[in-house]
Formats: structure tokens, C-alpha cells, sequence
């Protein structure tokens, strides 16, 4: 048996408080980096949602009134649904409209997609934050002026209410039959505002999305017909640029964080382990009596901190993944969705993210160790064998 391996085995690690610390910075950092996941998950899907992640518009870019239709079957349809990544392609009709009720008006953007029908005519489905702000409930009458060449009103249905991740009193998104708007603005069923193309997620990082919008838009530029109409792309990127970098800015803050735990974690083995130093100095100086070198004595102290860090780690992720477990389930701790865009503390269980942050975080903090462990050197044998 290895002599340093059996010796500390039978070493005391006192140092209860530094273990409670490693545990403790080890909860915080995988929180921050299950919190970070998901925020990106949830602003991302979204984002898509609200929009696909790639948008193919008329080259005017107007389209939120009745002019400047598009096809919603163009030639290079299939070749676009043919590029890795795209999950799905679908045509969507948008105007902007003017709801009021009673004494209070608030502009909004109606959106009609094939996936959402209702069995009521003129059925919608409003934001929670459009609801709040102009009393309606399920089953409400919505009466809505939409503005062009002439004002046209139409009285909606309200038929359900969702919650909104990006929807604030500047962008409020009410979603209606792709029919109902056609019909509004007297197009046929081929014609649409935007053709939307949603990305698998693994695909949903900001430069792969930029990296799809650049070749769709390539592909629909090169392979359009004569009779199609030019079209360009816009990623969801350039549209929603500020809620990206906010999720860079939580990026930053998350690597901060997972700084910061670590070089505490690290700091308080370290007087950890020099108070264990201090506590066997004798010990010391007897094993150097006894031929043992410097490295070996160094090493068996090595091991018995990294036991005891690897005990911290492990009690902080149990912690941390049981919350993240109860967080998802119950969504008990609530947010302002005005300020977060969120109702509720958003964690995504990021495996490999998880284990990086483990595995740097503990090469870390036994780098830190090996000062400490220089002390061993300076013990004199003589000198503490003679104390002892």
C-alpha cells in the first residue's frame, strides 16, 4: 500500500468551515450556471417563438400592413428545408392594429400563423400584459382598428390568454387565424407577410443563427425563379439585438461568479490546510526524521484536502441540483417580468457546463494548495521532533 495513502488515512482534517465554503461556493456556482442555461433557453425559444428565428420578407421590410404581400410557397422552399438545422417553415401574416375598450386604446401587432385555429370566428389568443392593461378576460369582445388607405374594424373574441416572455407595453403580440388577417387585408391564402424558418436548438446560438440567416438567405436569392419576388432574410439576432446582448452581458456575470467562488473555495482550504500543517507539525518532522522526502509529505497532506474538497463539491452540487429540480418544478421564486422578461427564475440542468465548471473549479483550488504545501520545507525535524 502507498505509504502516503495509508498515513492519511488516518489524518484528522479539521477544518470543518472550509469544507462548508467549498460546498457552498460549489451550490452558488452551479445555480449561476444552471440560471444562465436557463435564461438562454427560455429568451431563445422565446424569441423563436414570437418570430422563427430567420425571417424571409419583402425587400421593404414593410410588413405590417396590407401592402407588400409574399408568396408562401416561393421555388427554393424545399431547398431552404433542405439546410441542416431547420426544423420548421412557416408563413405568417402581421398587421398592426389599434385595440380599444372603454376609454383606453393600446397599439399591438396581430400575428396569424396556420398552427393556431379557434373555433370561435375571430378568435384570439392576448398576452397576459394586454390583458392587465385593457381589462379584457376570455371571452372578452376586443374591438380593433386597423389603419391604411382606409380604417377597416373588426370586433375580436378574446379566447385565451398566454404569458408572454418578450411582451411589454412597447411590443405586444396577439395571435389570430392566418385566414382572419388574409381576409383582412384582402390577400388570398398564398399570400403572407413573412415566411419564418425555426432552427433546431442546438442551433440557437447567436453566431449559428447569423451563420443560417447568411446561407437562406443566399440560397433564396440564388434559386428564386423569375416569377418570385425578391426577398431578404433578417435573423432574430438583428431584430431582437438588445435581449442578445443581455444574455451576454448574464454570460459575464455567470464567469464572474464562477471566478469569484472558486478563489474563495480555494482561500479557505488554503488556511484550512496550513491549520492542519500547523496541527501535525511534529508528525511533519517525525515522517522527515524518517526519510520520507518532501514531495511524498507533501502529497499526503495533498490527498487529505482533496477528499475533503471533493466532499464539498459534491455536497454543493447535490444542493444545487436538488433546487434546480424544485425551482423547475414549482417556479416558487417569481420575477418582474417588466424588468426580467420572465415571471419566474428560469434554471436549465446544463450537464456538460456543470461538470467543466467542477472539474476547473477543483484543478483550481489544489493549484492554490500547492502554497500551502511549500511549508513543508521549512520544518526543521530537530527542532520539532525535540518540541514534540
Amino acid at each position: 500500500m502507498d505509504a502516503s495513502r495509508f498515513i492519511a488515512r488516518k489524518l484528522r482534517f479539521k477544518g470543518k468551515i472550509a469544507m462548508v465554503s467549498v460546498a457552498i461556493s460549489s451550490f452558488v456556482m452551479i445555480l449561476a450556471v444552471s440560471v444562465s442555461a436557463g435564461y438562454r433557453q427560455e429568451i431563445r425559444r422565446g424569441v423563436s417563438a414570437v418570430s422563427g428565428d430567420i425571417q424571409l420578407t419583402s425587400y421593404t421590410r414593410n410588413y405590417l400592413t396590407d401592402e407588400n404581400p409574399i408568396s408562401s410557397h416561393p421555388s427554393f422552399l424545399e431547398d431552404i428545408m433542405s439546410v441542416k438545422g431547420v426544423n420548421k417553415i412557416e408563413p405568417a401574416v402581421y398587421r398592426a392594429g389599434i385595440i380599444k375598450n372603454r376609454d383606453e386604446i393600446h397599439g399591438v401587432v396581430f400575428k396569424g400563423i396556420p398552427s393556431y385555429s379557434d373555433t370561435v370566428s375571430l378568435g384570439v389568443s392576448i398576452p397576459q400584459r394586454l390583458s392587465d392593461l385593457m381589462g379584457l378576460e376570455p371571452g372578452s369582445d376586443m374591438l380593433t382598428y386597423f389603419v391604411g388607405e382606409k380604417v377597416k374594424a373588426r370586433r375580436f373574441r378574446v379566447s385565451s390568454i398566454y404569458e408572454g416572455i418578450l411582451d411589454s407595453e412597447q411590443n405586444l403580440t396577439v395571435y389570430a387565424s392566418m385566414s382572419d388577417l388574409q381576409r383582412l387585408n384582402e390577400w388570398d391564402s398564398c399570400q403572407v407577410s413573412a415566411i419564418e424558418v425555426t432552427l433546431d436548438d442546438e442551433f440557437r446560438q447567436a453566431a449559428m443563427i447569423e451563420a443560417k440567416n447568411s446561407e437562406i438567405g443566399t440560397l433564396a436569392l440564388l434559386n428564386a425563379d423569375e416569377e418570385d419576388e425578391p426577398l431578404v432574410s433578417t435573423s432574430v439576432v438583428d431584430n431582437y439585438s438588445q435581449l442578445f446582448d443581455w444574455l451576454n452581458l448574464i454570460d459575464s456575470n455567470v464567469l464572474l461568479i464562477l471566478v469569484l467562488m472558486t478563489v474563495v473555495g480555494g482561500f479557505n482550504m488554503v488556511s484550512g490546510l496550513l491549520i492542519l500543517l500547523f496541527r501535525n507539525i511534529s508528525t511533519i518532522g517525525i515522517l522527515k526524521s524518517m526519510g520520507m522526502a518532501d514531495r511524498a509529505i507533501g502529497k499526503l497532506f495533498l490527498r487529505v484536502s482533496s477528499d475533503l474538497v471533493l466532499k464539498g463539491m459534491a455536497a454543493g452540487n447535490v444542493l444545487a441540483l436538488a433546487f434546480c429540480l424544485i425551482q423547475g418544478a414549482t417556479h416558487f421564486i417569481k420575477l418582474n417580468p417588466e424588468n426580467y422578461f420572465v415571471s419566474y427564475v428560469p434554471v436549465a440542468l446544463d450537464v456538460p457546463m456543470i461538470l467543466i465548471a467542477d472539474v476547473i473549479a477543483y484543478v483550481a483550488i489544489m493549484l492554490l494548495l500547492l502554497l500551502p504545501s511549500m511549508f513543508i520545507s521549512k520544518v526543521d525535524p530537530a527542532r520539532t521532533v525535540r518540541s514534540a
